[in-house]
C-alpha cells in the first residue's frame, strides 16, 4: 500500500432467501448468486439465509477459484444462515449469539430457532487489519404492532457493544447484514450512534439502484406485496456500514449500487432482497488526526433514552407473561392436587366412589400435566427474557449517565 497510497475494496451483501424446503426456486437463485459472484470476483461477500449447508457448500466449492477463503458460522438448531467469501486470507473468526431471538412458541416466524448471531472475520489485507461483521436481525413481521421491538433493541445494543468491545485492535470495521430496520428506527440510530459506523449509501458519491437505496421492492416478485402496501417503493433494511478505527486511516464509499429485481436475463431475482455492493476507498493519512468520538453527540442522549424506554416497555410486557404463565403453573398444580386427594380418600375408604368416571379422570389428569409442562417451560423462557431485558436496561442506564457526565468531564 506504500507504493498505491489507495486501497479499493469492492464488498457484496445479499440475504439470500434459501431456506430449505421453503423457498421458492432456492437451488436456482443460489446457482445464480454463485454465477454473480464469480463473475463479478468482488473482495468480500457477506451472505445471510443460507441455511441449507450443503448449499454453502456447493458455493464454496463453485467460487474457490475467486474466493479461496470462506467461512460459516454454525449457530442455534437450523443454523444462523451467516457465511463470508474472501479473496483474502482469514486469519481469525468469532461468533456471539444474541441472548434474545424471539419465542420458541412462535412456529410461524421461527427467528427462535435460528440463533440469530453477529459473526465476526479478520481479515489483513495490504498490511491493514479489517474486523468484518455479518449478522441478520430479527425480522418485524408487523410495523404497527411490532411485538419483536424489544428483543431487535436487545439485538442491535449487543450488536454495537459486541463490534465496540471487539474493534479495538482493528485499522477499519465493516458490517453487513439484514438489520431489519429502516434507517429512521431507533435500533439503527443507536447502532450507528454507538459506534461511530457510516452508511454506506448516505455516503456515496455515486449510487446506482433502487430509488431510496431499498432492498425490499415491491416489484420484486418473492416479496409480500400486501406488507409493504405503506411504503410504495419499497424499504431499505439491508446495510454495508463501516469506520476507520486506526486514525492512521481514512475510508469513504466511491460507489455503491443495488440489484433491481430479476436477475439479468432470467425471469426471477437472486432473492427476495435487493443485493448491496459497495466500493469502499481506503487511504493512509499523511499524518494521524485526533479522534473523534461518536458518544459525545447530543443527539445520542436522545437515542439511548428512546431505546431504554422500548426496552423498559418490553420488559414490563415479559413480566406480565413471566406472571400469567407462573399462574398457569400453579392452577395445574392445584389441579392435580385436587385429583391426588380424590384418590387418596378413595384408597383410605373415605369415598365409596370415584367422583368422576376414570376415563375423565384420567384425560383431566392428562390435561393438568401437559398444562403444568408447558407452563412451566414458558415461565422459564419468560423468567430469562426478563433478565435478560432487565441487563439491558441496566447497561443504557449506564451509558445514558456516561453521555450525561461527559460534557462536564472538559
Amino acid at each position: 500500500m506504500e507504493g498505491d497510497p489507495t486501497l479499493q475494496l469492492r464488498i457484496f451483501d445479499l440475504n439470500c432467501w434459501a431456506i430449505r424446503y421453503l423457498s421458492k426456486r432456492r437451488q436456482e437463485r443460489v446457482g445464480l448468486i454463485g454465477d454473480l459472484l464469480h463473475r463479478e470476483c468482488f473482495d468480500l461477500a457477506l451472505l445471510q439465509e443460507v441455511w441449507s449447508e450443503q448449499d454453502y457448500s456447493e458455493l464454496k466449492a463453485k467460487l474457490r477459484g475467486c474466493y479461496p477463503f470462506s467461512h460459516y458460522f454454525h449457530s442455534g438448531v437450523i443454523g444462523s444462515g451467516l457465511c463470508v467469501f474472501s479473496k483474502f486470507p482469514i486469519l481469525d473468526t468469532l461468533l456471539y449469539q444474541y441472548s434474545l431471538n424471539g419465542y420458541p412458541y412462535m412456529l410461524q416466524h421461527g427467528d427462535w430457532f435460528c440463533g440469530k448471531s453477529v459473526g465476526l472475520v479478520i481479515i489483513k489485507i495490504s498490511g491493514i487489519i479489517f474486523n468484518v461483521y455479518i449478522t441478520h436481525l430479527h425480522a418485524e413481521y408487523c410495523r404497527e404492532k411490532d411485538a419483536y421491538l424489544p428483543h431487535r433493541l436487545v439485538q442491535a445494543w449487543e450488536l454495537a457493544q459486541f463490534i465496540r468491545h471487539t474493534s479495538k485492535a482493528a485499522d477499519l470495521v465493516l458490517l453487513g447484514g439484514d438489520l431489519n430496520m429502516h434507517p429512521e428506527d431507533v435500533g439503527i440510530r443507536l447502532l450507528r450512534g454507538w459506534t461511530g459506523l457510516q452508511d454506506a449509501f448516505a455516503e456515496a458519491a455515486r449510487f446506482e439502484g433502487c430509488e431510496d437505496g431499498c432492498t425490499l421492492i415491491p416489484k420484486n416478485c418473492f416479496t409480500v406485496k400486501s406488507e409493504l402496501l405503506p411504503f410504495p417503493l419499497g424499504v431499505r433494511i439491508d446495510y454495508i456500514l463501516y469506520k476507520a478505527i486506526s486514525t492512521a486511516f481514512t475510508v469513504k464509499c466511491e460507489e455503491l449500487k443495488t440489484t433491481t429485481g430479476t436477475a439479468p436475463g432470467m425471469d426471477i431475482p437472486f432473492s427476495d432482497h435487493e443485493a448491496v455492493m459497495a466500493t469502499l476507498s481506503i487511504q493512509r493519512r499523511g499524518r494521524a488526526a485526533g479522534a473523534t468520538l461518536s458518544t459525545a453527540e447530543p443527539a445520542l442522549v436522545d437515542v439511548v433514552t428512546e431505546a431504554r424506554t422500548e426496552v423498559g416497555l418490553g420488559l414490563r410486557a415479559a413480566q406480565r407473561q413471566r406472571f400469567s404463565s407462573g399462574r398457569m403453573v400453579l392452577l395445574a398444580l392445584l389441579l392435580l392436587l385436587l385429583q391426588a386427594t380424590a384418590v387418596l380418600a378413595t384408597l383410605a375408604g373415605l369415598a365409596t366412589q370415584q367422583p368422576f368416571p376414570m376415563l375423565s379422570f384420567c384425560l383431566l389428569a392428562f390435561l393438568a400435566i401437559g398444562v403444568l409442562l408447558f407452563a412451566t417451560a414458558f415461565h422459564l423462557f419468560h423468567t430469562m427474557e426478563v433478565k435478560m431485558l432487565q441487563g439491558t436496561e441496566e447497561q443504557l442506564r449506564m451509558a445514558l449517565r456516561a453521555l450525561q457526565e461527559r460534557p462536564s468531564e472538559g
